[in-house]
């Protein structure tokens, strides 16, 4: 499986240390712990998300590389929480304690819904009479605990920035929202 995460140019794509920050599914000293998107548009989605990027101006000042990642065939087992609670805002400390418990009974990989894309918001793109969007599909995240040694990846991308049909398909943190609707 072909999978896809952004990075700052300047370092490795993967973490090597447990002195990784925290992060949905794993806790600070619990990593490393490597997070995928299923698509490109997912991957930048994660940044805008992240770095609470709503504004359109600001996409031509990012410069992430975007790596894509063959993560093997190994079976990714899928989350069984609500997806409230996989995807919310302040939900970290439940999806934490749930991988603690996966990664305790041999779990090394998490199959999640993307908390950055809206629903249907992993939407390619298909070619017929110039491009359409394609059929309408939810995103996905990868976790990978552990060693990043037998992952391979791919520069697709040195330094550049995301697509901006991308930021309206980001489900943006509710905190961010309320400070843009709060904007005069």
């Amino acid at each position: 499986m072909i999978a896809f995460r952004h990075a700052d140019p300047r370092f490795p794509f993967l973490w090597e240390a447990s002195t990784q920050p925290a992060g949905r599914w794993h806790a600070e000293g619990e990593g490393p712990a490597h997070y995928f998107a299923d698509t490109p548009d997912g991957a930048w989605a994660e940044l805008l998300r992240h770095e609470e990027i709503v504004d359109a101006d600001d996409l031509p000042t990012i410069r992430r590389a975007l790596w894509a990642v063959d993560l093997g065939d190994e079976k990714a087992a899928r989350v069984r929480l609500e997806h409230a609670v996989a995807t919310g805002d302040d939900t970290y400390d439940a999806c934490q304690a749930y991988a603690t418990r996966q990664r305790a009974r041999g779990v090394r990989r998490l199959l999640a819904p993307s908390a950055a894309l809206q629903p249907g918001g992993a939407t390619g793109v298909r070619v017929e009479h110039g491009e359409l969007p394609a059929t309408p599909r939810d995103g996905l995240a990868i976790v990978i605990f552990g060693d990043p040694a037998a992952l391979t990846g791919w520069q697709v991308v040195d330094r550049g920035s995301p697509p901006a049909r991308v930021l309206e398909r980001v489900r943006h943190l509710a905190q961010t929202m309320r400070e843009v609707a709060q904007r005069p």
